[in-house]
């Protein structure tokens, strides 16, 4: 029996588009915010709605994926884990934040409903998702993946 277990699946929509940086070794990395909403009953019978913002954080191809294929609005099903860190903000105060580290992305709107100019992925007509994982992406000594590697 494991001693612990710690993974988060979201499918949600994006806040806005992926904002991409890069370390100064050089790895990309996106954040994403992530909209969840669950529909209910009040006690008086009306249907309400609640959603959730969930930060997200990409690595590498992931990023570079983000980055290229998402924008605001889009649906992305994203599986990963739970992190938590600290931080001072320009005051010197301490903040704590929960983000979730993405380890695989499924891309779920359709090339049909992207209204940007930006070019969508090639989706096969039977499947209209496309799934990338950290796990699946081969890197270089650098810590690239081939130029030619497309995991969709």
């Amino acid at each position: 029996m494991a001693k612990s277990f710690n993974r988060v699946t979201l499918i949600g929509n994006l806040g806005h588009d992926p904002e991409l940086r890069s370390t100064p070794q050089g790895q990309n990395v996106a954040t994403l915010n992530i909209a969840t909403t669950e529909s209910f009953k009040d006690k008086s019978g009306e249907w309400k709605e609640s959603t959730d913002w969930h930060r997200v954080i990409l690595w590498n191809r992931l990023a570079d994926i983000a980055k290229d294929y998402l924008k605001k609005g889009s649906k992305v099903y994203i599986e990963g884990k739970l992190k938590s860190r600290s931080y001072e903000d320009k005051d010197g105060v301490t903040r704590y934040i929960t983000e979730v580290l993405a380890l695989s992305m499924i891309l779920l709107t359709p090339k049909d409903s992207s209204s940007s100019t930006t070019e969508s992925p090639k989706y096969e007509e039977s499947n209209p998702t496309a799934y990338v994982s950290e796990s699946n992406v081969e890197y270089n000594a650098e810590g690239v993946p081939p130029e030619d590697e497309v995991p969709f």
